[in-house]
């Protein structure tokens, strides 16, 4: 069985890692404080693997008894609104999310990774968040790695029992050689995968931030992280199947983890999405039709500028508003670290 990272790397590469952020339903102070971590020698008795019947998650719904006998209209609307918890249990806990935005930009800002572990479907979702950073905010493949028990194999079919060492977990996480700069979601939607927490533990000895997301209360993986995150979506509409809103609301919050650390790491201009790679003939499109609305120019404009930066939307935004050549765009934004406001003000 492969084990190990899977990413957008090549094949000898990690593999990105993906791990849950999870939301608990008790009141916040029933979290970890932030910052607060169990003892190096492991997670507290207290965070040992509830029973599986006491998983709510796993726990049948009761909305639900005869969904078999269902019409087709009736269980499209059914799993429609069920997926409305899912934003639900998001939304009570955006103030975790914004605790883990505000600790991880630091730690990206100083070099660090962004760093995926997961399982199963929250494994996937990790990937799918680390992959999609490069050609939405031109984040440098290499620091964006996920981790999915069982490999890359994984990512298109169930790698059996892959989930249940903790012990890969830790030699998986080893091999990607994390700092105190690095910045590791950790995802599962029980919070007890082994996989995961064993990566979990292997995290905190390397001194990294560890932002646990799950999908069950006082789970071992939000104990155990500084930062829980409990999204508490309760019994799936299909008993256990946590790929449903568990998996929508993990998406969510890995949407707005992601996408906040980057708005922060100056990879937006306004509400636009400015460092994208323009890596085909629809995003070359969308870069020039983004110019053209940050600048007001011309398309003839707007085209030749792009083509003399090698089609960066930022140096050709700050060329065009300063009336200045691409050459000293591209300086003024390296001397405001970026920021497209501060480049066009003048200021670094």
């Amino acid at each position: 069985m492969t084990h190990g990272p899977v990413s957008a790397m090549p094949p000898s590469g990690p593999f990105p890692a993906t791990r849950t952020a999870t939301a608990a339903d008790a009141p916040p102070a029933a979290e970890p404080a932030k910052g607060r971590r169990p003892p190096p020698g492991g997670l507290p008795a207290s965070a040992a693997a509830p029973e599986f019947a006491a998983l709510t998650t796993e726990a049948p719904s009761e909305r639900h008894p005869d969904l078999d006998r269902y019409s087709v209209a009736d269980l499209v609307d059914s799993f429609v609104d069920d997926q409305v918890h899912a934003v639900a249990a998001v939304k009570a806990v955006r103030g975790r999310i914004a605790a883990a935005v505000e600790a991880a930009v630091p730690r990206i800002a100083a070099g660090g990774r962004l760093i995926y572990v997961g399982a199963g479907t929250s494994g996937r979702l990790g990937v799918l968040d680390s992959v999609e950073l490069f050609p939405t905010f031109s984040w440098p493949r290499e620091r964006a790695v996920a981790l999915l028990a069982g490999g890359s194999q994984a990512m298109f079919e169930s790698v059996e029992g892959a989930e249940d060492s903790a012990e890969q977990g830790r030699a998986d996480f080893a091999a990607v050689a994390a700092t105190r700069d690095d910045v590791v979601i950790l995802l599962a939607a029980s919070g007890t995968t082994p996989y995961v927490v064993g990566a979990l533990e292997a995290a905190r000895a390397a001194g990294a931030l560890t932002i646990g997301i799950a999908n069950n209360p006082a789970a071992p993986l939000t104990l155990g992280a500084d930062i829980a995150i409990t999204l508490n979506t309760g019994s799936e509409i299909i008993s256990g199947s946590t790929r449903l809103k568990a998996g929508t609301s993990q998406k969510i919050a890995l949407n707005t983890l992601s996408s906040a650390i980057m708005v922060k790491l100056n990879k937006v201009y306004g509400n636009l999405m400015v460092d994208l790679q323009a890596s085909n003939t629809k995003l070359l499109r969308r870069a020039e039709a983004l110019t053209m609305h940050a600048t007001g120019a011309e398309e003839r404009t707007v085209r030749d500028t792009l083509a003399a930066c090698n089609y960066s939307v930022k140096v050709a935004i700050v060329a065009i508003l300063n009336k200045t050549d691409v050459a000293t765009a591209a300086a003024r934004l390296d001397a405001a670290h970026g920021n497209v406001r501060s480049a066009i003000a003048g200021n670094s």
